[in-house]
């Protein structure tokens, strides 16, 4: 991979990272690649700058607390869209600790988004408040 070194410093000051049901691993995955075609171009080399399973891969800043909630009823999940497994594996690796919450009768949708933000806004608020 290759990052600038704006890259690098920008990642260098996370502490806390969370997520609402992300496409972990969109180059691997054809949602993904749709997207990254028509916002990055073809250039697959490009697109990896932006996919947070190649990013935790090559990961050697500070360390990092990650929380992502998934609804289980998520119809891109069950579609292999989505891919948390990839990114959960790579963080277990690098030791980049992982909160995963498979939320049983969520999907994707706003809701799913709203039932749990404040805990989102909370996890932030540890650092924040550090």
């Amino acid at each position: 991979m290759v990052y600038s070194d704006a890259d690098v410093c920008w990642w260098g000051l996370l502490q806390a990272v969370s997520a609402f049901a992300p496409i972990c691993n969109p180059v691997q995955c054809p949602w993904g690649q749709k997207a990254f075609s028509g916002y990055l171009g073809s250039d697959r080399a490009t697109w990896e700058a932006y996919d947070a399973t190649l990013l935790a891969a090559s990961y050697s800043g500070p360390q990092l607390d990650v929380l992502i909630d998934q609804g289980r009823d998520d119809q891109f999940l069950s579609a292999s869209q989505l891919l948390p497994d990839n990114l959960i594996a790579v963080c277990s690796e690098k030791k980049i600790p992982v909160v995963f919450r498979l939320q049983p009768g969520y999907d994707h949708s706003y809701f799913f988004i709203y039932s749990f933000m404040n805990d989102h806004i909370k996890h932030h608020a540890k650092f924040l408040n550090a």
